[in-house]
């Protein structure tokens, strides 16, 4: 810790964060980060959260703040959701990332984040699905079709590629039959999707898609969306009958709602299982792995993004 390293300040746009950060560096790199987060290494506060108060009810966005200091870097991102976004054709979720030296406090560049965004949230995924699905899971059933959707079948077949029966669901089925014709996978009803061996919800929805009775008893559902201390897509059978892992203990405990009004508490972090500090039951269960974000996910991606620019 401490490097100092040359004052390169830049502004990376999307198309060149795309041009070389790539599923095969971000994943390991992601998993690192969640150990080191739960072993104490990452200074990460609370991300501060302002609602935009464009419009009422669900259309009403948000503005973040996400600070964060690991290794020899500082970070912050700030970053926009805007659910209403996708009907006027917008990206929902917007971000810029500034990455600086923690030596010196020199800005080392600035960078579009929303990809950023997109690729660290599936590969968060990603890692958790590799150390908590069952090695005998072969279907994987989504909910939702939209950009995250995408991203994250693409992380998971780095890591799982026997995930071949693939099922799609969504609130509009012309657009899951496309994503299922993408895919190679197949539209399906949502008690079909939910009953498969991995779930994977990717939803804006505000209220619960999932019923606990849809689930197989040893699934593993990757909770993605629902982004809010007030909105849910597991509803409270499924995650009261669920062992419940997080990134982080306080911070879904803090803004997950399918956490906080299902009245559950989180069992470990991903981190600890991934370290060998805490193990997970040994008998045939239910797993619900709980995402809501961290600002350490996206240092992660964009101290990769730079150091490949500083590379070239």
């Amino acid at each position: 810790m401490g490097e100092v390293y040359p004052s390169l300040s830049m502004y990376i746009p999307e198309h060149e964060v795309r041009a070389v950060l790539t599923y095969e560096a971000l994943i390991p790199a992601i998993r690192q980060a969640l150990i080191d987060y739960s072993a104490g290494l990452v200074d990460q506060p609370a991300r501060t959260i302002l609602r935009a108060g464009n419009a009422e009810g669900f259309a009403n966005g948000w503005f973040a703040v996400m600070p964060v200091i690991a290794g020899d870097f500082m970070g912050v991102k700030t970053v926009t959701f805007y659910p209403a976004n996708a009907e006027a054709g917008l990206h929902t979720h917007m971000a810029v990332i500034e990455l600086l030296s923690r030596a010196t406090g020199e800005p080392l560049a600035v960078m579009d984040g929303r990809l950023i965004t997109e690729m660290r949230t599936a590969a968060v995924s990603a890692v958790a699905l590799d150390a908590l699905a069952p090695k005998t899971a072969t279907s994987l059933g989504i909910l939702g079709s939209g950009v995250q959707a995408r991203s994250h079948i693409a992380a998971f077949r780095r890591v799982r590629p026997e995930l071949k029966d693939i099922r799609i669901w969504s609130r509009t089925q012309a657009h899951a039959e496309k994503l299922a014709a993408e895919a190679g996978g197949r539209s399906v009803s949502i008690e079909e999707a939910a009953a498969a061996d991995v779930v994977l919800t990717v939803t804006s929805s505000p209220t619960p898609v999932v019923e606990g009775r849809w689930l197989k008893p040893d699934a593993l559902v990757l909770a993605v969306g629902a982004t809010g201390a007030s909105m849910r897509e597991l509803d409270d059978e499924a995650m009261q009958s669920s062992y419940i892992v997080a990134e982080s203990r306080s911070c879904a405990e803090r803004e997950s709602g399918d956490v906080r009004l299902s009245g559950s508490s989180v069992h470990a972090e991903i981190g600890e299982i991934l370290s060998g500090s805490v193990g997970v039951p040994t008998e045939p269960h239910r797993t619900v792995f709980k995402s809501v974000g961290m600002a350490i996910e996206d240092l992660t991606g964009a101290r990769l993004v730079w150091q490949s620019r500083v590379a070239k």
